[in-house]
C-alpha cells in the first residue's frame, strides 16, 4: 500500500473527500470537533506525496502555537527533507516577512522597528501632549483600541475622517493621523501596520504582488471565518493567480467580530471562487450525542449559515441540565459544590472542570467559592506573558541594542534600573531631541548637551551609553540570543529592579519567574534558529500571539479548575463544562440588543462555542435575581436556552420582549 493510501485510510469519508481534493478552490467547513487540524495536516502531507514541492505551499493561520503544531503534525506524518518546509505561520508573520523584504518601497527601513501595545501607548501621550486641549478628553487606551479597529477594517487616516459622523470621532482620526506619521518617522510600525503597510504595498506595487504570489502555487488558511478585510483581501490576492485555494473554517465558530472578523468572506466564498467544491466535516469526536442534539438546536436559530449537523463518533451520554438559581451567589456555591462533589468521589479531577462565563464581571463569586472550599483554580486570559512590565523592559533594551534610534525603547529604559537619570534628565534630553531633530540616542552621546549635565549625571549617561554599545558589539559578533539576554539581566543587575518594584516575595518571585520565562524564549529560539540573530528574534516576539491569543494549545493544571471566557474556551475542550449565567443581557450582551439580528447571530454562535467544549457533562445554568451596580435586579432567562431546550416559541418572546427594553433605553438616552 502506498503512503498516500495509508494516510487516506485513517480518514472518514468527508475528510478523505477534502485530503484527495488536490486543485482548485476548495472550503473544507470543518465543525467544531471534527478533525480539522488533521485534514489540513493530512492534506498537506497528500499534496507533496502527489508531487507538490513543500516549499510552494503556504499555510496561514491565526496563532503561532497552531502554526507549529500544524508543522509538527506534518513532519510526523512525512519526511521533510532539509529545510524544505512548507511556510507555515501566522498572517502577521507573513506580512512581516513580506515587508522585511520590501518596505523601503512605501519609505521605511528595511530594519523598521514594530512597536507593541505599551509603545504605542507612548507615542499616542506624546501626539495628545503636542496636541494640548485638541486631546482633552481621550484615553490613551481607548484610542489605541480605535486605531487597532480601523486598521482591522483597512482604514487609514483620510477614510476613517471620511467615515467620522461626530467631532469627537473626527478628532480621533485627526489623532490617528499624527499617530501614523509619528511611527513614520522613527520608522516603526505597529502590530496592526503589518496588514494594513502589506495591502498597501500590493495595491501600489503591483509587481511585489506578482513575484510574492509566484514564490506559491498552493495557499490554505485555517479559521477563515475569522479574517479580517486586510487579511482576507491579501490571501485573495496571493492565491488568485493558481487558484489552488483552500479555507478551512467553521461559520458557526464565528464570534470575533470585535477584532473586525467577517463571518461573510467564508458566507460568500462560493461567490468569490465559482468553481469551488465544498465538503462538510459533521462527525464529532469530542461530545456525546445530548450534548451535539443540544449544539444543533440552538445554531440552526442562525439562518445566515452553511448548513451541517454534527454528528458524535462517541454515542450516548448524560443529557445536559438547566439548573435555575436565586443570584449568582447561590449560583457560584451550587457550581462548586457539584466540582467538589466529583472530586471527592474521584469522578473526576478538578482540571476536568471548565467554568465558561461571558464577562469577567461574572468571576468574582465563583473564585471566592473555590478559595472558601479549599480548590484551587486558574483564571484563563489573564494579562499576556510579553505585557508584563519586566519582559517588556527587557525587550525594550533589546530592541534598543537593534536599533539605538528607537526612541520608545531608549525613554523606557534610560533610568530602569535607576541608575541616577532623573526626569529632568529625560526632559532636557526630549527637548534637545525635537529642536534639532535628531533621535535621542545622538543627542545622549552629544558632547555638547553632555556638558551642560552636573558630574554625576554625565558619568551615568555614560555608562548607560557604554552598555548599549558593549551589547551592540556582542549581538554583532553573532552572540545566541540566551548569552546576549543573560549578559543583560547581568550588567543591568535587573534583579535588582524586581526586588524594587515588588510589594511581596510572592510578586518578587512571579516576576522572576517571567524573565526566566524570557530565558526559555530565547534558548527555544536559538535551538530552532541557528543562523538567526537579534532583529530575527525581536521579529519572532513582536509577532507573538497576542493579538489573537486564545487558550487553544495551552496546557492546564490536572489539579486546578479552570475559569475561561466564552471568547477564551474555544478550541479547548473539558470532561465537565459549567456554562454559567445564560440570561438577557449577559448572553445575549445587552450590547448587542440594540444593534439588530447581525450582532444576536455572533451571540448565539458563542453560545453554541460554549456548549460544544463539553464533552461528556455540560451543566447550563442561570440567575433569577443578579447584582447590577449594586442593585438587585430580576433577570430572565437566554432565550438560548428556550432555544436549546427546544422551546421556539418562549424563545421568540423573550427576544421581543427583550427587544422592547432595548428600544426604550435607546429611546431614553
Amino acid at each position: 500500500m502506498s503512503q498516500s493510501k495509508r494516510l487516506l485510510a485513517e480518514l472518514n469519508p468527508a475528510q478523505r473527500q477534502a485530503v484527495e481534493t488536490l486543485a482548485g478552490p476548495l472550503l473544507v467547513l470543518a465543525g467544531a470537533g471534527t478533525g480539522k487540524t488533521r485534514v489540513v495536516t493530512y492534506r498537506m502531507a497528500n499534496l507533496i506525496l502527489h508531487g507538490t514541492p513543500p516549499q510552494r505551499m503556504l499555510a496561514v493561520t491565526f496563532t503561532r502555537k497552531a502554526a507549529g503544531e500544524m508543522l509538527a503534525r506534518l513532519k510526523r506524518l512525512i519526511r521533510l527533507r532539509g529545510n524544505r518546509c512548507p511556510t507555515v505561520g501566522t498572517f502577521h508573520s507573513l506580512c512581516l516577512e513580506i515587508l522585511r523584504r520590501h518596505a523601503p518601497r512605501l519609505g521605511f527601513p528595511r530594519g523598521f522597528a514594530i512597536y507593541d501595545r505599551g509603545d504605542q501607548l507612548g507615542v499616542i501621550r506624546s501626539v495628545l501632549r503636542e496636541l494640548a486641549t485638541g486631546g482633552v478628553g481621550f484615553r490613551p487606551a481607548d484610542l489605541a483600541a480605535l486605531f487597532s479597529t480601523w486598521k482591522a477594517q483597512g482604514l487609514w487616516p483620510h477614510q476613517a475622517a471620511a467615515k467620522a459622523l461626530d467631532d469627537r470621532t473626527h478628532v480621533a482620526a485627526m489623532i490617528y493621523r499624527r499617530y501614523q506619521n509619528t511611527l513614520r518617522l522613527a520608522g516603526a510600525m505597529d502590530f496592526d501596520d503589518l496588514l494594513l503597510m502589506t495591502e498597501r504595498l500590493f495595491e501600489e506595487h503591483p509587481q511585489v504582488l506578482e513575484e510574492e504570489a509566484a514564490r506559491f502555487d498552493h495557499v490554505l488558511v485555517d479559521e477563515y471565518q475569522d479574517t479580517n478585510p486586510p487579511q482576507y483581501r491579501i490571501i485573495r490576492r496571493l492565491a488568485a493567480p493558481h487558484g489552488n485555494f483552500c479555507a478551512v473554517g467553521d461559520d458557526d465558530q464565528s464570534i470575533y467580530s470585535w477584532r473586525g472578523a467577517e463571518v461573510e468572506h467564508i458566507l460568500r466564498f462560493r461567490r468569490d471562487w465559482p468553481q469551488a467544491r465544498i465538503v462538510r466535516l459533521e462527525e464529532n469526536y469530542r461530545s456525546t450525542q445530548p450534548i451535539l442534539d443540544m449544539a444543533n438546536r440552538v445554531i440552526a436559530f442562525n439562518l445566515a449559515r452553511h448548513p451541517k449537523k454534527l454528528r458524535s463518533a462517541r454515542g450516548p451520554g448524560p443529557k445536559p441540565r438547566i439548573v435555575a438559581y436565586e443570584d449568582e451567589e447561590e449560583e457560584a456555591r451550587g457550581t462548586v459544590a457539584q466540582i467538589q462533589a466529583a472530586v471527592r468521589s474521584r469522578q473526576a479531577r478538578p482540571g476536568d472542570h471548565a467554568v465558561l462565563f461571558r464577562t469577567n464581571d461574572q468571576l468574582r463569586p465563583f473564585e471566592a467559592e473555590l478559595r472558601r472550599v479549599g480548590l484551587d483554580y486558574t483564571v484563563v486570559g489573564s494579562t499576556s506573558f510579553f505585557d508584563r512590565k519586566e519582559v517588556r523592559d527587557l525587550l525594550a533594551y533589546l530592541k534598543l541594542v537593534q536599533r539605538p534610534e528607537d526612541d520608545v525603547a531608549l525613554l523606557r529604559v534610560i533610568n530602569t534600573p535607576g541608575r541616577g537619570i532623573g526626569q529632568q534628565t529625560v526632559e532636557s534630553l526630549l527637548a534637545c531631541s525635537v529642536r534639532q531633530s535628531r533621535p535621542v540616542w545622538r543627542v545622549l552621546n552629544d558632547p555638547q548637551w553632555l556638558g551642560g549635565l552636573s558630574p554625576r549625571v554625565q558619568q551615568a549617561v555614560k555608562e548607560f551609553a557604554a552598555l548599549v554599545e558593549q551589547l551592540r558589539h556582542q549581538a554583532r559578533s553573532g552572540c545566541e540570543m540566551h548569552p546576549l539576554l543573560e549578559q543583560l539581566i547581568r550588567q543591568t543587575d535587573y534583579p535588582r529592579e524586581i526586588q524594587r518594584i515588588s510589594k511581596t516575595q510572592d510578586e518578587a518571585r512571579q516576576r522572576q519567574q517571567a524573565v526566566e520565562g524570557l530565558l526559555e524564549t530565547a534558548a527555544a529560539f536559538d535551538r530552532e534558529h541557528t543562523a538567526g540573530g537579534l532583529r530575527e528574534f525581536l521579529d519572532q516576539v513582536a509577532v507573538a500571539d497576542r493579538a489573537f491569543a486564545t487558550a487553544e494549545n495551552e496546557r492546564f493544571d490536572a489539579d486546578k479548575v479552570v475559569l475561561i471566557t466564552l471568547h477564551g474556551a474555544k478550541g479547548l475542550e473539558f470532561p465537565r463544562v459549567f456554562f454559567v449565567g445564560l440570561e438577557e443581557g449577559l448572553l445575549p450582551h445587552r450590547h448587542s440588543l440594540a444593534e439588530g439580528d447581525r450582532a444576536i447571530d455572533e451571540e448565539r454562535r458563542l453560545c453554541y462555542v460554549g456548549i460544544t467544549r463539553a464533552q461528556d457533562v455540560l451543566v447550563l445554568s442561570y440567575c433569577r435575581h443578579r447584582t447590577r451596580r449594586g442593585r438587585r435586579r430580576p433577570s430572565t432567562p437566554s432565550r438560548f436556552l428556550y432555544e436549546a431546550a427546544g422551546q421556539a416559541d418562549m424563545a421568540r418572546q423573550v427576544a421581543q420582549l427583550a427587544g422592547q427594553v432595548a428600544a426604550r433605553e435607546q429611546t431614553s438616552r
